[in-house]
């Protein structure tokens, strides 16, 4: 069996966050944001959330991206109103959490909530764009592999060695 390769660091509560991704691939996965204002919400999705313009067609779409498989297109449209907008999670690392709330803030006052610690071992910061769109940043967190939640996971079949 091959090993697999993730984007995403291991949980610790120092990892690193990999490069944002530049190269070209089949995508996997993405979302498509329909947006009142495309260059005010592809300002905030930089500026705010740590994407980047992969590449852009002015007045029609912007492609955006962090890391690999962590795509987002904006599109001239109508946007969602509050009630009825998206929600996207993006993986990210314990330590961007509060320059990603602090980035949000300055653009946006009010539209963090956050981090919070959640049961499934991650922290989340809740960020709701120009479009309304509800982004979670979630941060996996390190299981103690000595721990009550180690030895859960063994019970129901996780290998998860101990110390």
């Amino acid at each position: 069996m091959s090993e697999f390769v993730s984007p995403v660091p291991m949980p610790a509560l120092d990892a690193v966050a990999p490069e944002v991704y530049r190269e070209i691939y089949g995508m996997p996965m993405f979302m498509t944001v329909p947006v009142a204002d495309l260059e005010a919400s592809k300002d905030f999705w930089m500026r705010g959330l740590g994407f980047i313009d992969l590449f852009s067609i002015p007045g029609r779409l912007t492609h955006l991206r962090r890391w690999a498989f962590q795509d987002v297109l904006l599109v001239p449209g109508e946007q969602a109103d509050a009630a009825s907008a998206m929600s996207v999670s993006f993986a990210c690392v314990v330590g961007q959490l509060e320059e990603i709330t602090e980035a949000c803030e300055k653009l946006r006052p009010g539209c963090t909530a956050g981090p919070a610690e959640m049961p499934w071992n991650s922290l989340e910061l809740t960020v709701v764009t120009p479009e309304n769109t509800r982004v979670v940043m979630t941060a996996a967190r390190p299981i103690d592999p000595d721990g009550a939640q180690a030895d859960a996971l063994r019970e129901v079949g996780f290998d998860i060695p101990r110390n």
